[in-house]
This record gives C-alpha cells, structure tokens and sequence, in this order.
C-alpha cells in the first residue's frame, strides 16, 4: 500500500521515498537519511513551471501532460524502482513538499503506479 505525506511532518515510521523534483525546503538531508529520493517520478521543471503559472486554469491539462511524461524512458524506470521498493517494503510512503496534495503531481502518480 502507497501512503503519502508532506515531507515535513514525516517521522521515519515506515520506508519513504522523496517524490518531488527539488529538494523541500527547510529540510536537511540528514533529517531525511535512510529515505530515497526517486525525482525521475517527478514532473519537469518545465512542466511544474507552467503549472505554477496558473495552478486552478491548468490543472487538468497538467495531469495529461504529466502522464505523457512518465511514458518516457527515464521515468518508466524510475517508476519501476518505486514498484520494487514497493514490492519489498509493502507499506511506503509517498513524502512531497506540495502543500495542496490534491491538486499536485502525486494524485496522477498514484493512479499511474495503481494500473
């Protein structure tokens, strides 16, 4: 089962994996030892750009994008390292910085990594 949670109330009790492109703010790495950051799953920059732009307009047109791009290469195999951590772990949280988890990447991921 895939949990997720904003990466700054995460408290080490389960296998976690860092979603998101950019490091979170505020966040040392040490805080953060022993999880893996897998950004390959992440959006583009460029992608996550244009969203900020216009968030509430864009969103919808956002996640089609987003999933072509996890049909890439790069992001098929990032992908399958997230399934195996998975696979080992059985429980793993899903850590982003998003502050609207709704209405960011992770709900696109989720259904992808579910299929």
């Amino acid at each position: 089962m895939y949990s997720v949670q904003r990466v700054y109330i995460y408290q080490h009790q389960q296998p976690a994996v860092l979603i998101d492109r950019l490091w979170p703010r505020g966040i040392s790495k040490a805080r953060l030892n022993g999880v893996d950051w897998i950004k390959a799953v992440a959006p583009s920059s460029q992608l996550r750009q244009w969203l900020h732009k216009s968030p509430a307009s864009r969103y919808n047109e956002f996640c089609q994008l987003y999933q072509q791009e996890l049909y890439q290469p790069q992001q098929q195999q990032a992908l399958q390292t997230l399934q195996q951590l998975h696979q080992r772990h059985q429980q793993l949280y899903l850590l982003t910085a998003a502050k609207d988890i709704a209405h960011s990447h992770v709900p696109v991921l989720l259904a992808q990594l579910q299929t």
